[in-house]
């Protein structure tokens, strides 16, 4: 699956396990219409292991922990239940750990659906899926949304309750030397151990516990320039998402005089990250119209963009969850004989410049992942920086590695 993806749930019965080259702790929260829990009984861990239609399972240190759902007894005042993970030892990040979270049928351990959250660095801990009721069927979604105070940020948010330690004799050896930071005080890493006592008496924050997404931009102050991995949220405080817009490319010949050949093209891909369709010079339109190309540009001169893909992000059928951008040399010229590569996201509607992306460095290599579109569950799009080169000189050999770039 790919973030923001869902899939409909064919079992009544459903375990969601996360794995990752660390022990983790893994959890479960459910939540009422509100977004909150009822009560601390709605958080299901190691210590409570069980809820109504709720259940931790232990992997027992040889296989990941998991939290298991029975639909049926789920409350009806339960809307959603969401699989929380955070790495088991004190302090440590998602940094090139990235965790694996499968569903599968609890009755016969067949895999349903499988999400790996992308780039991830100082997350403590993540919101990985959530298992939601829509329309009176039950669905997963693929979630990733990261947290940089631990699970104690995650149950703050939620409603749950995290037990200050009285001020009793304090520790022999104190876990913090040197004086505590002023208020807001630090999470602690796991909300079901109580933390130490505050520096000063508990004010809370004016946000409590934002959710940490490194690299993630907002388009708020104007035109955003990115560097490789960043990502840009498409849409401005108080406005509409943003309904088509054009995704130009462009490059020069890194020597005078001699052209350039390459094609731009647009790969679509579904929550589970299969291929669904590509978009290049041969085929100029797919996903019924929903995105159109330009048409094939054999030189590379002249100013402005060399080739451009429209997307209209209003018809963008809901089973497409991942547009990646790519261009390739088919003649086989490499990247290091290219300059100037860049691509830019315009609003089609005003032709204002949204995004821009400069190629930065090059490879030997014929192809190259320029970015990617996301489609988010909340329905908004996002898009990043890759830059990532390839062996290819056409969009077809791009399909296997940019699926694995969502």
């Amino acid at each position: 699956m790919t973030p923001g993806s869902n899939l409909p749930l064919p079992a009544v019965r459903l375990a969601v396990d996360v794995a990752a080259p660390v022990r983790l702790d893994v959890s479960g929260l459910l939540l009422a219409a509100d977004g909150k829990v009822r009560s601390d009984d709605d958080f299901i861990f190691y210590n409570q292991p069980s809820g109504p239609g709720v259940t931790y399972r232990s992997g027992g240190g040889s296989a990941p922990d998991a939290i298991v759902v029975d639909t049926a007894s789920v409350p009806a005042g339960i809307e959603k239940i969401v699989v929380t993970a955070s790495p088991d030892g004190a302090g440590q990040t998602f940094q090139g750990i990235e965790p694996t979270a499968t569903v599968r049928n609890a009755a016969d351990g067949s895999v349903l659906a499988s999400f790996t959250p992308p780039r991830l660095g100082a997350e403590t801990a993540l919101v990985v899926m959530e298992v939601y009721r829509r329309g009176g069927a039950w669905k997963v979604r693929a979630v990733g949304q990261g947290y940089a105070n631990g699970l104690a940020g995650i149950a703050t948010d939620f409603g749950v309750t995290v037990d200050e330690e009285p001020t009793a004799t304090p520790a022999p050896a104190a876990p913090v030397a040197a004086p505590a930071p002023p208020a807001p005080v630090a999470a602690p890493a796991d909300p079901r151990i109580a933390p130490p006592p505050p520096a000063a008496p508990p004010t809370p924050p004016a946000a409590p516990a934002a959710p940490a997404t490194p690299g993630r931009i907002s388009l708020d102050k104007g035109r955003v320039s990115l560097r490789k991995n960043e990502t840009v949220s498409l849409v401005k405080a108080g406005r509409p998402l943003l309904s088509r817009v054009k995704m130009g490319l462009g490059w020069e010949p890194a020597y005078r005089g001699k052209d350039i050949d390459l094609d731009a093209s647009v790969i679509a891909y579904g929550p589970r990250r299969n291929h669904l369709d590509s978009c290049y010079f041969g085929k100029l339109s797919i996903l019924d119209g929903a995105i159109k190309h330009s048409g094939d540009n054999l030189t590379g001169e002249g100013e402005g963009d060399d080739e451009v893909i429209v997307v209209d992000l209003g018809r963008i059928p809901q089973e497409a969850t991942g547009l990646v951008f790519t261009v390739n040399s088919f003649t086989g010229q490499k990247f290091t004989e290219v300059a100037k590569a860049y691509c830019r996201l315009v609003d089609a509607a005003t032709d204002e410049e949204l995004v821009r992306f400069d190629l930065t460095g090059a490879e030997p290599q014929t192809g190259v992942m320029m970015a990617k579109l996301i489609r988010q569950f909340t329905g908004e799009w996002e898009m990043t920086a890759l830059g990532d080169f390839v062996k290819s000189r056409t969009v077809r050999g791009m399909v296997k590695p940019a699926a694995q770039a969502l």
